[in-house]
This record gives structure tokens, C-alpha cells and sequence, in this order.
């Protein structure tokens, strides 16, 4: 998966801990507190609460996935904080765009809400997926920057 420094593991433990992560999130707040939707809403209700435990379980999958790459890491002594924090952004930046984009809009299985506007929503949705992948890229990039011998990209409080 990785060489000797970890680079890979510590990119792929980070993407699928943001996986689980949005999952989670997504699956807790707005399947089953809100009741805004099921995983797949093109059928029964019982055929969206199967479909909302197999999406749960995915999640969770991916978040022991990531956790058991993090322990390697930690136990080798190869864990980058800051490579494997860009790849938790990417995850949930690349999920939350895919879901709002290809399950939402080209598959249709479901929409954030029903019976409302949604432009507002899908807009949220996937500008907040933007921002994440956006953050996760300039993570990783300082990563590699300091690993490749340069300085490390200025911060936003260094630039104050």
C-alpha cells in the first residue's frame, strides 16, 4: 500500500476515515434524526431501512478500515499528522460530492429533502464538499512540500 515512509497508508487510513466519517454523519443526522430521507427512497419504507443499514454498514467498515491502517502507523512510527488529516478531508469532501452529485442527481436514490426548493440545499451540500477536498489538497500539498526537503506552505496566522 506504501513504501517504507507510509505516505500511502497514512493518505488511504485518512479518505476512508472521512468516508466512514460523512457516513456517519449522514446516515445519524439526516436519516434518522431528521427523517429527511433513506439511502434509497424509490421503493418501500422497509426497502429504505435495509437500504439505510447497508449504507450503514459501509460506513462503519470504512471507519475500521481506517482505524486498523492507523494503528500500523502509530505502532511503526509512520504516521504523518498532516498527510493523513489531508486525506480525512479529501474523504469526506470527495463522499459528500459524489453522494450530492452522482446518488442525489444522476441516480436519483434519494434527495437531501422532499416537498422543498432544493437548490438552496444541493448548493450547501456540495460547496461545503468543495471546501473540504479544497482543504484536504493544501494539507496534503504542505505534506509533501516538507517532505520533499522545502518549507512548508505559510499558514494563514503566519500571514497575519
Amino acid at each position: 500500500m506504501s513504501g517504507p515512509t507510509g505516505s500511502g497508508q497514512n493518505l488511504w487510513s485518512g479518505v476512508l476515515l472521512g468516508v466512514g466519517v460523512v457516513a456517519f454523519v449522514d446516515e445519524a443526522v439526516f436519516h434518522q434524526i431528521l427523517h429527511w430521507h433513506h439511502f434509497y427512497d424509490r421503493s418501500t419504507p422497509a426497502a429504505g431501512l435495509v437500504s439505510d443499514g447497508i449504507f450503514h454498514a459501509f460506513g462503519w467498515f470504512a471507519t475500521v478500515a481506517a482505524l486498523f491502517l492507523f494503528a500500523d502507523l502509530r505502532r511503526s512510527g509512520r504516521l504523518h499528522w498532516s498527510r493523513w488529516s489531508g486525506g480525512i478531508l479529501l474523504g469526506a469532501g470527495f463522499f459528500q460530492l459524489y453522494d450530492g452529485t452522482v446518488q442525489h442527481k444522476l441516480f436519483g436514490l434519494h434527495q437531501i429533502r422532499y416537498g422543498v426548493d432544493l437548490l438552496g440545499y444541493d448548493l450547501t451540500w456540495n460547496i461545503v464538499a468543495l471546501l473540504l477536498i479544497a482543504a484536504g489538497a493544501v494539507l496534503l500539498l504542505r505534506a509533501r512540500r516538507v517532505a520533499a526537503g522545502g518549507r512548508p506552505l505559510p499558514s494563514v496566522a503566519s500571514r497575519a
